[in-house]
């Protein structure tokens, strides 16, 4: 990475952790100094937490107390040179494994600038050499990965409330269509047809009796005579 990597604006304030490894100390402490005076550069716009371990195993544990600590991303410095063992190798796997887990866990960057190679030499190269300053870098990894991070959590924020609104206007829209439909609909008036009434049958008709029979006179009771 570049001595002059752009720098990525940041919420304030923000707090970074610093963990190196006092093994091969005189080498640990210009990378130290190098990661020190890049994130020095944004002056009163971060808070550096920094801790000394004894060695690059211990690395990734006080990686995660400066995580519990709310270090928005933490800067691991350390160098494990190669020696007449398979030590070596062991180190330098613990220390990557339990980087990557942290990072992976906890959501946050680790910005990794712990050296590992073959001679004192390659490291002294790296520790602000002819190879650069390899804490400086990680410094800068740190630093643009929670610049990154924050932006894609925004951008998601953003997309979540737009989203929300176009549901919003969508229920609107639908309510609105449908309100329009039973307005535009044709009213239906629903007849009930009455029923005709029964038909009286013949049988039951009112007989009519004859006009002879109704112009005949009735004869009038005759007075009886009373006694005396």
């Amino acid at each position: 990475m570049g001595k002059h990597a752009a720098k990525t604006p940041l919420r304030k304030p923000m707090r970074i952790g610093v963990v190196r490894s006092r093994f091969n100390e005189e080498i640990t402490e210009k990378l130290e100094e190098g990661a020190l005076d890049y994130l020095q550069s944004f002056d009163d716009d971060i808070e550096v937490m920094l801790v000394q371990v004894p060695g690059a195993v211990e690395i990734p544990l006080a990686c995660q107390a400066l995580f519990r600590q709310g270090c928005a991303g933490v800067v691991a410095l350390g160098a494990v040179i190669r020696g007449d063992t398979s030590h070596y190798d062991t180190v330098c796997n613990s220390v990557e494994r339990g980087v990557t887990k942290l990072m992976l866990d906890w959501g946050r960057p680790i910005g990794f600038g712990v050296l590992t190679t073959e001679n004192e030499d390659q490291a002294w190269a790296r520790a602000g050499g002819d190879h650069g300053n390899k804490g400086t870098e990680a410094a800068q990894v740190a630093m643009e990965m929670i610049g990154l991070l924050e932006g894609i959590a925004t951008t998601d924020s953003i997309l979540a409330e737009d989203s929300e609104d176009s549901e919003d206007a969508e229920e609107v829209e639908e309510s609105q269509d449908s309100e329009n439909a039973r307005r535009a609909a044709p009213v239906k008036i629903k007849t009930t047809k009455l029923a005709k009434p029964a038909k009286t049958s013949k049988s039951s008709k009112t007989s009519k009796a004859p006009q002879k029979d109704l112009d005949k006179k009735v004869p009038s009771p005759k007075a009886k005579k009373s006694r005396s």
